[in-house]
């Protein structure tokens, strides 16, 4: 099997990142709803191999367009990580469990940023600042968690179908 891509797939790739970048600008106003986990988790499971060179173009993308802070170490390992969990479940095809696994994601998103703050705390005070670091941020942030997961559960729920159709139509 070839590894290279193609001019198709190059162009895929771009307009991929693009839609999950309208979409989050679509978005924008409403507080930890976004589509990014749907496109990611509906991308890995049609376009296989693609999605490799879409998660760091998509996240050199934002670094482009919001600058450097810590989020984007977040986001180094938070969007493959997704990826990765979408793949090794890429068999299911029941809206239900995608919905269930995007609602978890989001339910699980504070905590896995909070690493980043576990690390910095670690590093620069040990072990103790790392609990004091990312404890406390986590928590302070569980409730934007709960509307992440409930809006990723919802937004699955309603667009997995429709789309998984549209791409199955167009495969």
């Amino acid at each position: 099997m070839d590894s290279r891509f193609t001019t198709k797939d190059i162009a895929l790739i771009g307009m991929m990142i693009a839609l999950i970048e309208v979409c989050k600008a679509v978005l924008s106003f409403a507080p930890n709803v976004e589509l990014t986990t749907f496109w990611l988790i509906m991308f890995t499971l049609f376009f296989g191999r693609k999605i490799v060179a879409v998660v760091p173009a998509f996240i050199l993308v934002e670094v482009a367009i919001y600058g450097m802070n810590t989020w984007w170490i977040m986001y180094m390992y938070i969007w493959p990580l997704l990826v990765l969990l979408a793949w090794l479940f890429r068999k299911e095809e029941s809206p239900v469990f995608w919905a269930i696994f995007s609602g978890l994601f989001g339910l699980c998103f504070g905590a896995l940023c909070s690493l980043t703050y576990f690390a910095i705390g670690l590093f620069s005070g040990g072990l103790t600042a790392a609990i004091n670091t990312a404890f406390p941020w986590w928590i302070a942030g569980i409730p934007w968690d709960l509307v992440h997961c409930v809006s990723n559960f919802v937004l699955m729920l309603v667009l997995f179908v429709p789309v998984r159709r549209l791409f199955l139509h167009f495969s």
